[in-house]
């Protein structure tokens, strides 16, 4: 039952009080207040569960990286954090969404710096969870760097990341002045870029600062090239020093992702919206199931065929899953279960030919994140132009008449989905290609050499990360006197 007229704000017919008009303008007042309050939790909710995902990138960095370097990676994960919430809160926001306008089109936002003005619940909210999307893309780069970075390197393109290139991404796609954007009065192509929750947004604009940032920085001692610059017969593999808390920062990875995609609704009291949210939860599991399956059978039945012999590799169904998961990111919420399925399956063949590409090109990442975040995000975009079901993208988007060329769509949506992919790669590569190398000349953005075979946690922070010393030889040696004077002899029976 939608509102009468006369009990909307400024009415000309407004009832008097007392007036059954008034009671019932009273009840619609309380449903309203409930229902905004409803989407308040459900959004903070969400936007925890977004947050928690910091856990599970640091879980997992921490497990793929060597026992030398792990206090360096879970300080720079707890750093995305801090700095995330920082260069949110005082421009990022800002240029994200401030001064936002549907029947205009504009480059970045002017309004709201620092959150000044901002009262509302709903945009108070709405500006935590936006924070958490943004520390998200900020740590995809931690662990491509991980082992040879340094760390005031990372303070500063975390900040610029999250500060200024990644807000420019939001407010082009997301945001209703953007020039691709959606919601839009007038969206490019007539439908605008879907990215329901950020396969391109957030996933690609992190791989893709990971990949440039790879490229400057260089390789791993001892990955592609020996301590004197010779090139190795074979990339020599660091393996990770805990496979354990890989898979605990994968599946918390995995949980998280029901805030990242349902919760992109950014509502639930709405009609209309219980479903998209419902939806998105179905294809997300499937696409993570699916795209783990696949990465992790196909690799073994290429290793089956180079060698004779089977074997499961748990990184990749580990990063085959979390390939599913990036690759239905943009159309969870409007592909069917079975294009889901289809669209993780082809997430973990991309994890696999990137990944491989990444060896060829001889170009480190230290977790495949890249990937992962970027060759997935780049697919989960196109599979949008692809996949999406017409009464869906009506439920999510509105009837704008254009939808997946499978379901014989004119092409279009396909269209402005790969403007978008080549605006985010050109738009991130423009500003952090020279950011990186300005940052590598001045020579802040690698460390020594000495420093990156002791390992940073010893170099840059105060000792290792685990105490393996164990007791000393003199305490065994009384721990072992001392039990043998405690030895009773007891007399055998007569």
């Amino acid at each position: 039952m939608s509102k009468p007229s006369f009990c909307e704000d400024g009415a000309a017919d407004a009832p008097a009080d007392g007036s059954t008009e008034a009671l019932i303008c009273s009840a619609f007042a309380y449903t309203d207040q409930t229902n905004a309050g409803l989407d308040v939790f459900y959004l903070l909710f969400a936007a925890a569960m977004v947050f928690f995902m910091q856990a599970g990138f640091a879980m997992l960095c921490a497990g793929s990286v060597r026992q030398k370097n792990v206090k360096n990676i879970m300080l720079k994960n707890i750093l995305d954090a801090c700095g995330g919430a920082l260069g949110f809160w005082s421009v990022g926001y800002a240029f994200a969404y401030g001064g936002q306008d549907d029947t205009k089109k504009g480059f970045i936002g002017n309004q709201d710096f620092f959150l000044a003005g901002m009262t509302d619940g709903a945009d108070l909210i709405g500006w935590f969870f936006q924070f958490a999307f943004a520390a998200t893309a900020a740590t995809i780069v931690a662990g491509t760097v991980a082992e040879r970075c340094k760390f005031e390197a990372y303070l500063c393109y975390s900040l610029m990341l999250t500060g200024f290139v990644y807000p420019v991404i939001v407010h082009s796609i997301w945001s209703t002045s953007g020039f691709l954007s959606a919601f839009n009065g007038d969206p490019a192509f007539g439908c605008g870029m879907h990215d329901f929750a950020g396969s391109g947004v957030v996933h690609m604009t992190g791989g893709i600062t990971a990949l440039i940032a790879a490229k400057i920085l260089g390789p791993r001692i001892g990955r592609f090239y020996d301590a004197d610059g010779n090139e190795l017969p074979e990339p020599h593999d660091f393996p990770p020093h805990s496979v354990a808390l890989q898979v605990l920062g994968t599946f918390i990875l995995w949980v998280g992702w029901y805030g990242f995609n349902p919760g992109s609704t950014l509502g639930i009291s709405p009609a209309g919206y219980s479903d998209v949210c419902a939806l998105a939860a179905v294809t997300t599991t499937i696409a993570a199931a699916s795209g783990s399956v696949s990465a992790m059978f196909t690799d073994m039945f290429m290793h089956r065929r180079q060698t004779g012999e089977t074997a499961y590799d748990i990184t990749m169904c580990m990063n085959g899953a979390l390939s599913g998961l990036v690759g239905i990111t943009a159309g969870c919420s409007v592909v069917a279960p079975w294009g889901a399925f289809v669209i993780g399956i082809i997430a973990g063949w991309a994890y696999i030919f990137w990944s491989n590409l990444l060896v060829k090109l001889k170009i480190d990442d230290a977790v495949d994140a890249i990937p992962v975040h970027f060759g997935n995000g780049i697919w989960g975009c196109i599979a949008v132009g692809l996949f999406a079901e017409p009464s869906r993208v009506e439920t999510a988007y509105g009837d704008h008449g254009h939808y997946g060329v499978l379901y014989g769509g004119d092409g279009k949506l396909l269209l402005v989905q790969i403007c978008g992919i080549l605006w985010i790669i050109g738009w991130v590569s423009a500003i952090m290609t020279p950011y990186f190398h300005l940052l590598n000349m001045l020579g802040l953005f690698r460390v020594d050499a000495l420093d990156e075979e002791v390992g940073l946690d010893i170099s840059h922070h105060k000792g290792a990360a685990y105490d393996l010393s164990g007791p000393t030889d003199d305490a065994k040696e009384a721990f072992e006197l001392s039990t043998s004077q405690r030895k009773v002899e007891v007399p055998e029976p007569a």
